[in-house]
């Protein structure tokens, strides 16, 4: 199983059964639980078409010949958007309960409904779709293995939450969830990299010292350290580690990793309760 998969699955699958959810106990709440069906119409239209676009994305890539360009840029997006949904989270995640009933209460024809919960859905699938390309070229039954994994165990979560009504502060998890994703996605950020400097050379570029090796631990292939090693490939997907790295590698990866946690850390500082009015939520308002 990849383990960044399940990660950033777990997330994203917990994140969209939370807005389902709370879309799902205001209907209730406010007497239109005929509305529901609804909902669930979105929901299954939002994960039909981002398992339809994850499908095309691979389908792509296997009819590429320059893969590792393909790899890179894919990388690189992936770290955009999953920077994006991390800070914007740490920043204005304590107002997704009241903004969510807002539109709810605004959307009150079905079809309104319908298209709310799609698009609200689909971005967090559409996310998913972005953020698993890169592992999928790498390892697609680690990859798909996460992704299921990942989706059960938000589920899982979320019933608890909404179902049974255990008590827990959200905003805490997000908050070590986030370091987590940085640090995936500070290794995303390298193998991007390495990916594009490896097709620079095979187009007949020279990056200079970019593409010079930083390092090399010498550790062999078959070793269980190889970062494709049975422990050293956890500890890839996790932090990013590699056996040996380019030096533009090197300035990427932790570079990004140094500005990311920073941002991120300062974020949720700022907010010294972690928000526990929007963050323990029980099944029923």
């Amino acid at each position: 199983m990849n383990v960044g998969a399940f990660l950033i699955t777990f997330r994203e699958a917990l994140e969209a059964a939370i807005i389902v959810a709370i879309i799902i106990v205001y209907l209730r709440r406010t007497g239109r639980e005929k509305q529901i069906k609804d909902v669930w119409t979105g929901v299954g239209l939002s994960v039909l078409v981002s398992i339809v676009l994850g499908a095309v994305i691979l389908k792509l890539y296997g009819g590429l010949a320059e893969k590792e360009l393909f790899e890179g840029i894919a990388s690189y997006l992936a770290v955009i958007v999953l920077t994006s949904m991390i800070y914007w989270m740490a920043t204005k995640g304590k107002n997704l309960k009241a903004e969510i009933e807002r539109k709810v209460g605004e959307a009150i024809s079905s079809i309104a409904l319908i298209v709310f919960t799609f698009v609200v859905v689909f971005r967090e699938g559409l996310e998913t779709v972005l953020f698993l390309t890169p592992f999928a070229t790498q390892d697609l039954g680690g990859t798909l293995a996460g992704l299921l994994l990942g989706s059960i165990s938000a589920l899982i979560l979320a019933y608890l939450i909404y179902g049974v009504g255990m008590r827990i502060n959200l905003r805490t998890f997000f908050y070590y969830s986030s370091i987590l994703l940085v640090l995936v996605a500070a290794g995303l950020a390298g193998y991007g990299t390495h990916e594009l400097i490896e097709w620079a050379e095979e187009e007949g570029m020279h990056l200079g010292f970019i593409e010079e090796p930083a390092y090399d631990l010498g550790i062999p292939k078959d070793s269980v350290f190889h970062h494709k090693g049975a422990i050293g490939s956890i500890f890839a997907v996790l932090f990013g580690y590699s056996v040996k790295m380019e030096w533009g590698r090197v300035l990427v990866q932790f570079g990004y990793l140094l500005v990311a946690l920073y941002l991120v850390l300062r974020a949720y500082k700022k907010e010294p309760s972690l928000a526990p009015q929007s963050s323990r939520l029980k099944s029923k308002s």
